[in-house]
């Protein structure tokens, strides 16, 4: 069977490499993904896969191998770009100016569609259901898989397991990677406001120094990482955003902040996010100023279930060979496939999709990020791999 999904995977390569340059081509923002939807929708009809709607923009299909009660399956993918203007100078370039897929969505997309698609011709040939889950707003909070996980997705039928991938550059076509346990942080958004009555720059004695109190806050509030949080447990707070003010000497009444704090333990960012409240009023009122803040709570940290990583690690080797399987590192980012993670035993590993002879190997979430087509074919074939025999 696994020559077969091979060989099929090189057949339609060519056919899922326009559907990701289609795909590519007319990207849409966090839960607007309504003409992805439908492309989605009118790939399934073609191939006689039946679906359902759900969180709006979701699809969610169902193939039937033989013995569908035997086993169930779920393969997830995200279909959500981002708010960036794509630099790119290729024939698929973004055609909605400002939306552009920097973190490959479009790509997990393509392999899924190709996994069904291969899944489906074969459906006489291996035991269980699959079920496939093209999934809504994954870059926004709450999360297009908490939305979806609230609507049944996970239930009629119960998936036992869940699998998905996402590409990275730093690895070729052909390679994946795979990690037991904690592999991505928890995120919750921050976003901080400081209010004082304004004035002029020439006098800050007569108001609070809105500026100047935000730039402390700035910096005030790294000492929360570095020196109440245990250094052998991995955290990240970013402040990403400071806007206030509009000329040279006017004090603002108002400035704005926001930023993103990381953590790999619940226990410790719940506190954190207490710190950072306490730190932030307090320094804010010392200094003659109000401060409102909200701390946006977003997704948890994303586990593989480890016995389930052992068997589906095997199996990525029997497809790709072992020198081709390697271990994903730790990273601060973060995912909404965690809260899937969190019900069911799960699996999110990492298809390489950079080539450095061809100079792609710029990272997601950048304006020139792209990846080497070939990941498709390999990521296609292994969705279906692990979906037979996971």
């Amino acid at each position: 069977m696994l020559k077969k999904i091979k060989a099929i995977s090189k057949n339609y390569k060519d056919e899922f490499i326009a559907i990701r340059r289609h795909i590519h081509a007319n990207p849409e923002l966090s839960y607007l993904e309504f003409e992805t939807s439908l492309f989605i929708q009118s790939k399934l009809t073609e191939w006689d896969i039946p679906f359902e709607i759900k969180a709006t923009t979701g699809v969610v299909g169902i193939i039937k191998g033989k013995n569908p009660d035997e086993r169930i399956v779920a393969l997830r993918a995200d279909m959500d770009a981002l708010p960036i203007v794509e630099e790119n100078d290729v024939e698929y370039k973004s055609k909605n100016i400002g939306v552009m897929h920097a973190c490959g969505h479009d790509v997990h997309t393509t392999c899924l569609l190709g996994a069904a698609k291969i899944l489906n011709e074969t459906k006489d040939e291996w035991n269980g259901t699959v079920k496939l889950i093209f999934q809504p707003g994954e870059e926004k909070n709450p999360g297009g898989a908490s939305l979806l996980i609230k609507e049944g997705v996970l239930e009629n039928p119960a998936p036992q397991k869940i699998f998905a991938l996402h590409v990275h550059p730093g690895m070729e076509p052909g390679e994946f990677s795979f990690r037991g346990g904690m592999v991505m942080a928890s995120a919750d958004e921050i976003y901080i406001t400081i209010k004082a009555k304004g004035g002029h720059a020439a006098a800050p004695d007569h108001t609070a120094d809105t500026i100047l109190i935000a730039s402390q806050l700035v910096v005030s509030l790294q000492q929360i990482i570095s020196r109440n949080n245990n250094p052998f447990n991995p955290s990240v707070l970013s402040i990403t955003s400071i806007q206030g003010g509009n000329t040279t000497n006017v004090i603002p009444s108002e400035v704005k902040l926001m930023g993103t704090f990381r953590a790999m333990n619940e226990e410790w960012r719940f506190k954190a996010h207490e710190l950072i409240k306490t730190q932030t009023e307090l320094l804010v009122k010392s200094m003659g100023a109000d401060a409102n803040i909200l701390i946006d709570v977003g997704y948890p940290f994303v586990k593989n279930d480890k016995e389930l990583n052992i068997s589906t690690r095997k199996l990525a080797e029997d497809f790709a060979g072992i020198y081709n399987v390697t271990e994903t590192e730790l990273r601060m980012g973060a995912e909404d496939f965690a809260y899937y993670s969190h019900i069911i035993p799960a699996c999110f590993f990492r298809l390489g999709a950079g080539n450095k002879e061809k100079g792609i190997t710029h990272m997601v979430h950048t304006p020139i990020f792209n990846i080497d087509e070939n990941a498709i074919e390999h990521g296609m074939g292994m969705m279906a791999w692990l979906a037979m025999n996971g």
